[in-house]
């Protein structure tokens, strides 16, 4: 009971600090300030985080070319693309087509495959990872989403659709930042954070179990890790990450 009102309390206090924020949102003007100023955010905090996970990120992608089709290329769907960060780990030739609800990350985008001339960049589509009716059942080798589904309210939606449009023998890639364990210190700034930060982050929540999802899915081999990230007091450090077959 004690801890309980700790937690509301601390909570409060970052909704007064962060008041301009919360009365933004309500009067309905946040999310469409957030979705025109996100992009450059992003673009300057996945340089750092592509700096503090790049093992990881290699580590996740290095058997990419595996997955080739039975054409002998390797088509990419990078779900809730962004500014492009996951670019510079994929192998040479791959054809990524890139899917993302927020067109204002075309700029960066553009940007991002100027700069990694080693994959041939495809499309930029817009449209929700829960529902993307311009890309083709079964027309992709491998599907990646890094940081997406911590900001999303219809993860098995998501999950559902990324399982059409892989071809029999994809696989989903996936890496992301999840809920810390209930004992810890983190845990206790997450739940803290947790009703202000989903304006900071764009939908972002703290306290998601993603791995339930996935394997309660219809992805068979569901394989990952849980990792911390070496982000110092970051309310974002514990993270899973690894891939799942169709």
């Amino acid at each position: 009971m004690i801890m309980a009102l700790h937690i509301v309390f601390f909570q409060i206090c970052v909704a007064l600090i962060s008041l301009p924020i919360h009365i933004l949102a309500l009067l309905g003007l946040w999310d469409r300030i957030a979705k025109r100023y996100l992009p450059y955010l992003l673009n300057k905090v996945t340089k750092n985080y592509n700096k503090y996970m790049k093992d990881h990120k290699k580590e996740l992608f290095s058997n990419l070319s595996e997955f080739k089709g039975p054409d002998g290329e390797l088509k990419v769907l990078d779900l809730g693309c962004g500014t492009g960060a996951n670019f510079q780990f994929y192998p040479s030739g791959c054809k990524v087509t890139c899917v993302d609800p927020n067109p204002n990350f075309k700029a960066y985008l553009r940007k991002s495959v100027a700069e990694n001339d080693h994959v041939c960049f495809q499309d930029f589509l817009v449209a929700p990872g829960e529902n993307m009716p311009q890309v083709a059942s079964a027309s992709m080798d491998v599907v990646v989403c890094t940081l997406v589904l911590c900001s999303v309210d219809n993860i098995d939606g998501i999950l559902a659709e990324v399982h059409r449009v892989l071809r029999p023998g994809g696989a989903f890639y996936f890496m992301e930042h999840v809920t810390a364990d209930p004992s810890s210190w983190n845990y206790f700034f997450q739940i803290i954070l947790d009703p202000t930060w989903k304006y900071i982050g764009d939908g972002c929540k703290l306290t998601k179990k993603t791995w339930k999802y996935l394997e309660r899915s219809k992805f068979s081999d569901v394989k990952y890790k849980h990792v911390l990230a070496p982000f110092k007091w970051s309310p974002v450090r514990p993270h899973i990450y690894g891939h799942a077959l169709k």
